[in-house]
């Protein structure tokens, strides 16, 4: 099974030869590797470069563990660089496990290290070298090691399959599809799996074993590491609801007596995000033209690790289409907020009230700007007023979407606001702007 992935693919052609890093992000077994090793490797043989042009290592294999020493790296780079006026293109995988290690060319007793960033900085300098990174830690290649590159590199991150990817290799109808989809997600190898059981299986033995111990070893969490897969159970089962440090470290309290400061909560959230498990979303006053500092929302950025992690047992229509959509509107690259319209009522008393109103998603792109509302139906009036009523009260004329379960003809209301199914959706990246 090949998964052609050309909304990564193309980025990374479109970059090729540009002078600067090609550094790919995203969550562990995503398909980063693959993307890389296979897909680009494919692209560039096909277009006239030899295999002895192409250097690969992977930094997460045993046998290459001695090249996570960025001076061993840095040599046995060097040496598979051949002076013959060919550009050569460096391919390095898992670029987070290269070592920080004091600088061996100065004095003993200097403050000075040498990184990974000072590594590729190096080899970018070779006229005729072009070199492409992954990487699955965002602290590891965040905006500050970015800066670190001197405007230097190109991030592209990828995420699991989107629903089109795991529907063009899906064997049954769109909406079964759409459903397993939901349940298990879009992680490659669950994918390809068969059974309940084995999707089940991997999912969680991928938790476990892979992003679990990789937050608390790459954070030195010593001591209350139990705290961490609390926390991932209470984010679990709250997808799609307004939370901040504050209230899940009450939850702690309340729930499992355990006393933990907002500080060491805000903390943990810090680093599932920066391991690309979940993603926040920031609350924005759409008639204050503001953000709000808290509560956020927090999404899995797989819907199927999600499940996993809580056994399959609390599958929420609803919220499980609202994650769906928001990693659906990240992998195509847009900002993702959470909305807030503010009004003006009149109670029974006739006292002024103010009363909030949410907008599932908020984008802004360039001058345009999109109102999202997931719904699983609007069957009825009520129904359908109710699911509106923070669209039509924004005061502005930016497009308007509800995006509802059932399969239906794309439809305009009288106020305007657009109708579609979400498959339709999620299959055709155009339909934001129908």
């Amino acid at each position: 099974m090949e998964v052609q992935r050309p909304r990564y693919l193309n980025q990374l052609i479109d970059k090729k030869d540009n002078g600067r890093v090609k550094i790919i992000t995203g969550i562990r077994r995503c398909g980063k590797s693959y993307l890389l090793f296979e897909l680009y490797k494919k692209y560039l043989i096909s277009s006239g470069v030899s295999e002895n042009q192409i250097i690969m290592i992977a930094l997460d294999s045993l046998k290459n563990i001695k090249y996570r020493n960025p001076i061993e790296l840095d040599v046995f780079l060097r040496e598979k660089i051949q002076n013959n006026g060919l550009k050569h293109y460096l391919l390095i995988d898992e670029i987070q496990f290269v070592e920080e290690i004091p600088n061996p060319y100065l004095e003993e007793g200097t403050d000075s290290k040498v990184t990974f960033v000072d590594l590729i900085l190096g080899l970018i300098k070779i006229p005729n070298v072009d070199v492409y990174i992954t990487g699955s830690n965002s602290k590891m290649l965040s905006s500050d090691v970015l800066t670190q590159f001197r405007d230097r590199g190109d991030e592209i991150k990828v995420y699991p399959f989107s629903f089109e990817e795991f529907y063009s290799c899906y064997e049954g109808d769109r909406g079964r599809a759409f459903d397993e989809y939901c349940l298990y997600g879009g992680m490659p190898m669950s994918v390809q799996l068969k059974s309940h059981e084995k999707k089940s299986e991997y999912l969680k033995n991928i938790f476990t074993s892979t992003y679990i111990k990789d937050v608390i070893e790459r954070n030195k969490i010593l001591k209350d590491a139990s705290i961490i897969e609390d926390l991932l159970d209470i984010i679990s089962s709250s997808i799609g609801s307004l939370s901040n440090p504050s209230k899940l470290a009450n939850t702690f309290m309340s729930e499992k007596n355990i006393k933990i400061s907002q500080f060491t909560v805000s903390n943990y959230l810090d680093y599932l995000i920066d391991a690309f498990l979940i993603e926040k979303a920031r609350r924005y006053d759409v008639k204050g033209r503001k953000y709000i500092s808290s509560p956020y929302k927090y999404y899995f950025s797989d819907i199927g690790l999600r499940n996993a992690r809580l056994n399959f047992r609390q599958n929420e229509q609803s919220h499980i289409m609202e994650n769906v959509i928001y990693n659906e509107l990240r992998m195509r690259g847009l900002n993702v907020d959470v909305g807030i319209v503010e009004y003006n009522y009149k109670d029974k008393n006739k006292k002024t009230r103010k009363k909030n109103l949410e907008v599932d998603f908020v984008i802004n792109r360039g001058s345009n700007r999109y109102y999202i509302q997931s719904a699983l139906n609007v069957y009825t009036k009520e129904k359908q007023i109710q699911e509106t009523e923070s669209l039509r009260r924004t005061g502005d004329s930016f497009k308007k979407i509800v995006i509802v379960r059932d399969n239906i003809t794309p439809r305009y209301d009288d106020n305007g606001i657009l109708y579609i199914g979400v498959e339709e959706f999620l299959l055709d990246e155009t339909a934001i702007d129908l």
